[in-house]
C-alpha cells in the first residue's frame, strides 16, 4: 500500500474527477428512477443487479466474510439505507446530496485516529474553502430539513466513511470482486427496510409500473455508481492517504448542480457561481500545493 504524501498522479485524479461526475449527475438520474419506484426499492434494486450476475463469474475476494458483511451493511443498508429513509419525508435530495459530504470529514479524522495519517495544514485550508462553497448552497437551498432528517444523513454520512476504513482494511483485493460481493450482504436490511417503511403495495406496484426509462435508472445505479464508483473509490484508497482523495468527493455537488442546469433546467444564480468557485478553489489548492511546494523547493 503506498501512502505517499506527493500529489495524486494525473491518471489518478482523472479518475477521481470520474467517480464524482457518475456521482453528482446521478441526481438527476435518481429523479427519472423515482418516477415509478420507492427510493428503498430503488437501492434494494440497485444491488441486487450489483450482486448478480456478476457474483457467478468473479470469485469471492480473500478477505474475511466479516469484512465483505461489515462494507456491504455500511454502504447499502447504512449509506443508501439512511440516507433513503431520510428523503422519505425529512429532507429535500438536494440538501440531503450536500449534507452527506460531511463524510469528506469524518474520513480523514477517522483515517487520522486509525492509521496515524496527518492532516497537513494546507489541507486544513483547503477542506475550510471547499466548506465555505457549501455553506452558501445549503443557506440559500430553499428545501426544508427536520433534525431528524439531518441526523439521519450525517448518520449516512458516517456510514460511508466507515465503509472507507473498511474497504482500505480489505487490503490489496480486486475492488469490482469486493464491491460485487458485499452487495450479497446489502440487500436484505435494505428490501426489509422498503417492506417495513414503504408496504408490500408501493413496493410491488412501483416494480410493475416501471418503465424503460426506470430500468436504464436502475441499471445505472448498479453499473455506474457501485460496480464503478466505489470499486474505483476503494482502489483510490487503498493507494493513497485518505486526507488526499477524500476531499475529492466535495465535487459530487458541483456536477450534481451542474447536470440540474443542464438537463432540468435548474437556473444557475451568482450564489450558486460563488458556491462553485469556493469548492474549486479548495480542491485545487489541496491537488495542486504539493506539486507547487515541491517546484518552489528546488
Amino acid at each position: 500500500m503506498s501512502h505517499s504524501r506527493h500529489a495524486l498522479p494525473p491518471l489518478h485524479l482523472l479518475l477521481a474527477i470520474a467517480i464524482m461526475a457518475v456521482w453528482g449527475t446521478n441526481f438527476v438520474v435518481i429523479k427519472l428512477a423515482l418516477a415509478h419506484l420507492t427510493p428503498l426499492t430503488l437501492a434494494t434494486l440497485r444491488f441486487v443487479i450489483v450482486f448478480l450476475p456478476l457474483a457467478l463469474v468473479l470469485p469471492r475476494p480473500q478477505v474475511p466474510w466479516r469484512n465483505l458483511a461489515a462494507y456491504g451493511l455500511l454502504i447499502g443498508a447504512g449509506q443508501f439505507g439512511v440516507l433513503f429513509t431520510a428523503m422519505r419525508h425529512d429532507i429535500t435530495p438536494g440538501l440531503a446530496s450536500l449534507v452527506v459530504q460531511t463524510q469528506v470529514f469524518f474520513t480523514i479524522g477517522l483515517s487520522m485516529r486509525l492509521t496515524g495519517e496527518r492532516i497537513a495544514p494546507f489541507q486544513i485550508v483547503a477542506l475550510l474553502l471547499a466548506t465555505a462553497g457549501l455553506a452558501v448552497i445549503v443557506l440559500h437551498t430553499d428545501g426544508t430539513a427536520t433534525p431528524l432528517g439531518l441526523g439521519l444523513v450525517l448518520v449516512a454520512a458516517l456510514s460511508w466513511s466507515l465503509g472507507n476504513m473498511v474497504a482500505r482494511k480489505a487490503g490489496s483485493v480486486n475492488m469490482l470482486a469486493y464491491v460485487v460481493w458485499s452487495a450479497l450482504f446489502a440487500v436484505p436490511p435494505l428490501a426489509l427496510f422498503a417492506l417495513l417503511l414503504d408496504g408490500p403495495a408501493a413496493v410491488w406496484g412501483g416494480i410493475r409500473a416501471a418503465d424503460g426509462w426506470t430500468w436504464g435508472a436502475v441499471a445505472w445505479q448498479a453499473v455506474g455508481n457501485t460496480m464503478f464508483g466505489y470499486a474505483a473509490w476503494g482502489w483510490l484508497l487503498h493507494r493513497h492517504p485518505a486526507a488526499q482523495v477524500a476531499p475529492l468527493a466535495l465535487l459530487v455537488p458541483v456536477f450534481g448542480l451542474g447536470a440540474s442546469a443542464l438537463v432540468l433546467g435548474e437556473p444557475l444564480q451568482p450564489w450558486k457561481l460563488a458556491a462553485f468557485t469556493l469548492v474549486m478553489a479548495g480542491l485545487a489548492l489541496g491537488i495542486t500545493w504539493p506539486h507547487l511546494r515541491e517546484r518552489f523547493a528546488r
